[in-house]
């Protein structure tokens, strides 16, 4: 079980790193630790201290990174990289991830950066289910490893996340984002 402290500094990273809209508020968060099929990987500096996290989830038939951040003041220097390629060789399931539409710069790097990892941007539309209560519903792409999805991998996917990650039923939110 992961300890407090270190929760509270892989929390902190995710404020720092993700919009609200993103993230489950903390007692949530906290919450899945006792998820089975949620993991928690960290990468620490010297003084012990958590400066990068990857959250994925594990499921019978793919894998999915839920979220993958480095603490603001050392991005850059291959830390989400090496945590990224530590997840992708636990197991050799196809992994799943979700990146906001390729709008500006600072997105189209995103993207990059899993591309550069091997992943494929699918083309079909997706819709996040809100995290938070009186959220929206949030637009995003499903990227994919190691190959593309077809349109049935597509949709087991999307219904997992949904049932599995959103606690929500696939059909009715399918239904309202038509």
């Amino acid at each position: 079980m992961m300890l407090q402290k270190q929760f509270d500094q892989v929390y902190d990273i995710m404020k720092q790193s993700f919009p609200e809209a993103e993230y489950r508020e903390y007692s949530q968060q906290l919450k899945l630790l006792s998820n089975s099929r949620y993991l928690l990987l960290t990468e620490k500096n010297e003084q012990n201290e958590v400066i990068a996290f990857l959250a994925g989830w594990e499921f019978e038939t793919f894998r999915y990174v839920e979220n993958i951040a480095v603490s603001p003041g050392i991005r850059g220097g291959g830390i989400g990289k090496r945590l990224m390629e530590r997840f992708m060789k636990r197991s050799a399931l196809p992994i799943v991830l979700e990146v906001e539409l390729p709008e500006d710069s600072l997105k189209r790097r995103r993207i990059g950066f899993y591309e550069r990892l091997g992943f494929h941007l699918e083309e079909a539309a997706y819709v996040q289910p809100p995290l938070r209560p009186g959220q929206q519903p949030l637009s995003l792409r499903i990227m994919s490893y190691p190959e593309h999805l077809t349109p049935s991998q597509f949709e087991e996917v999307r219904d997992v996340l949904y049932r599995e990650v959103y606690g929500v039923s696939p059909a009715s939110t399918v239904a309202r984002n038509r």
